[in-house]
């Protein structure tokens, strides 16, 4: 059986991962952009979760009929002692996405999107107006 040494160093390693010193960053997967999708008259709303991020740091992107958002945090965080010497430093880098299929007749202008209070919120209409494109003649010399 194998017996953990309690020295100076493992004191500090089990302090940090006492849940008082839970850090703001840490989720679970289950935890990260939860979403909400919602269905009106003549559009759906997607609402995202997204606390302790900043608008700066959420990218909405549409290709080839799906919808993704992409949040990155990058952040380092450290204590010191009066004299300096670094007692404690943490960093963490993390990027989550999420996907949705909207269909390939939206485009980037039929989508409005806003950030408040860490929910992101778009809006997208249920059915866009095809234009009926017209024949493109050839000229004949």
């Amino acid at each position: 059986m194998l017996l953990a040494n309690r020295s100076f160093n493992n004191l500090f390693d089990d302090m940090f991962s006492d849940p008082f010193f839970t850090r703001s960053y840490d989720r679970s997967s289950s935890q990260v952009m939860r979403t909400d999708i919602h269905e009106t008259g003549d559009h759906y709303v997607i609402e995202i979760e997204l606390p302790g991020y900043a608008k700066e740091e959420i990218k909405a992107d549409l290709k080839d009929g799906y919808l993704t958002i992409t949040a990155h945090k990058n952040e380092t965080k450290e204590e010191k002692e009066a004299r300096g010497k670094c007692i404690h430093k943490e960093r963490y880098t993390g990027t989550c996405n999420r996907s949705f299929y909207v269909g390939e007749d939206i485009t980037q202008e039929d989508i409005k999107a806003a950030f408040k209070d860490g929910v992101l919120r778009l809006q997208l209409p249920k059915e866009v107006e095809k234009q009926e494109e017209q024949p493109k003649l050839i000229t004949i010399e």
